[in-house]
């Protein structure tokens, strides 16, 4: 995988239009100066998150003696996982705060931006090529900047698509972290098998 099309996958994962209505309505009673401020905070926060993971998800496989091949085939599951979640969005908005109470950390920052998905995509992406590390932390940077572009100008995109627009972008997001999904699955699978089968 290039530098770019991990770029694309990670903010296909992060989802940042899927996530504009539920930004929106955690920041709704917030005022709008402080919205942009707490809205940076909170991306700067899961950037950091998303570093760390980057480049300490290796040693912590290496800690616990798993293969790449299983990070890849469980990095498939997620993924699809996510997708369906996507393409099939459930009602309602799990991520409750109180009215006026400013989010830190959680909701926004983690799980909404530094996902599960994101993390497992990260570290996946650091244990099939560890040597290229600084083409994932670009990719990571380009995905988070557009991603944060998006979040900031949410009133602009939310009025110019519309809550149809967006649930019709998100599930497209969706269809294509699909593929990419399956892709990884069949990829560590047969990974697998050439290993398994070379060995004896």
């Amino acid at each position: 995988m290039d530098t770019w099309s991990a770029a694309v996958m990670l903010f296909l994962i992060m989802d940042p239009l899927g996530n504009l209505p539920v930004f929106m309505s955690v920041l709704k009673t917030i005022e709008p100066k402080r919205r942009r401020i707490i809205l940076m905070r909170e991306l700067c926060f899961a950037f950091v998150i998303l570093l760390i993971f980057l480049y300490s998800g290796q040693a912590v496989l290496d800690f616990l003696n798993v293969q790449q091949e299983t990070v890849s085939i469980a990095g498939g599951i997620i993924l699809f996982l996510i997708a369906l979640k996507m393409i099939f969005p459930q009602s309602g908005n799990p991520l409750g705060l109180a009215v006026g109470e400013e989010p830190f950390l959680v909701p926004l920052a983690i799980p909404m931006i530094a996902g599960p998905s994101t993390l497992a995509a990260l570290i996946l992406l650091a244990n099939q090529n560890p040597d290229r590390m600084i083409d994932w932390t670009i990719a990571l940077a380009a995905a988070w900047v557009v991603s944060a572009v998006i979040l900031m100008f949410s009133n602009i995109f939310h009025r110019l698509l519309g809550e149809r627009g967006l649930t019709a972008m998100e599930r497209l997001m969706g269809m294509i972290l699909v593929m990419i999904a399956i892709q990884m699955l069949l990829d560590g699978i047969s990974h697998y098998f050439i290993q398994t089968t070379g060995s004896q």
